[in-house]
């Protein structure tokens, strides 16, 4: 399964659909947005690409109330789990959480095949040792907003391959 990891949309409506857009074209069947979405103006391009997106909170919280009826009017398309989510995708236990630090715990403590976080507006793509005898991909797309960050970044994973790519959005 290919999924589009993103972070950090800030309300940039139109960078968030454009990067799930180009994930879609190349096979993502999934979106995980790791936090500080802001609204559900943000969302409502994206979920007309027809992709399931899987949302957290950030510290940016928003509108969580409204971000929360438009996931249950959604019919399972929007998943907004609140602080953080453990999901099971094609069998790869994923855990995602706004903070990299929080990330990197869960990284090395070995439940996970992959642990996604954001917060810092820094993409990072690294595969830990975990205290079980193997290893978790921890990756941090960056932001897709391009906020406070030198580019507009997101990641295009394999679940399969446990492969993952750092992307950049043309501003």
């Amino acid at each position: 399964m290919k999924i589009c990891i993103v972070s950090d949309s800030h309300d940039r409506g139109p960078m968030l659909a454009t990067a799930i857009a180009e994930a879609k074209t190349r096979g993502a069947e999934c979106v995980l947005h790791c936090g500080d979405l802001i609204g559900t103006n943000t969302l409502l391009a994206s979920l007309k690409l027809e992709l399931p997106i899987h949302v957290i909170h950030g510290n940016n919280l928003g509108d969580p109330v409204s971000i929360s009826r438009l996931a249950c009017g959604s019919g399972g398309q929007l998943q907004y789990h609140g602080n953080d989510a453990d999901l099971t995708l094609a069998e790869r236990r994923i855990f995602m959480t706004h903070y990299p630090h929080i990330g990197e715990a869960f990284a090395c403590a070995g439940d996970h095949d992959l642990v996604c976080c954001g917060h810092s507006h820094e993409p990072e793509i690294r595969c830990l040792d975990n205290v079980k005898g193997g290893q978790t991909w921890l990756v941090n797309p960056g932001t897709v907003a391009g906020l406070g960050a030198p580019a507009a970044t997101w990641i295009f994973g394999d679940l399969a391959t446990m492969t993952f790519e750092l992307q950049e959005l043309e501003r």
